[in-house]
């Protein structure tokens, strides 16, 4: 009994789960995740006897983790969107 190759061949219909925008907008999500990792750095105290009240701004208390959530839900959306594929002829 011949066997045949033609279910081991990929079918030309098929395609890629995620495509290069998909790729791009996950790489604009990690860079968004990363600013917003780099408003919370800093604001230490400098001495042991010092307080340094930096450390409770607005920009690391509330900006900052609005912008990492931001990253993380661009990057949910990157991966979920479905972009039309290109004709091929």
């Amino acid at each position: 009994m011949a066997t045949s190759n033609q279910n081991n061949a990929p079918k030309s219909n098929e395609r890629m789960p995620l495509g290069r925008k998909n790729y791009a907008m996950m790489l604009i999500g990690i860079a968004i995740i990363t600013i917003g990792f780099a408003l919370m750095a800093g604001g230490g105290e400098h001495t042991a006897t010092e307080f340094d009240e930096s450390i409770f701004s607005f920009r690391r208390i509330t900006l900052a983790p609005i912008v990492v959530i931001a990253g993380f839900v661009f990057e949910i959306f990157a991966i979920m969107k479905r972009f039309p594929e290109k004709e091929q002829k």
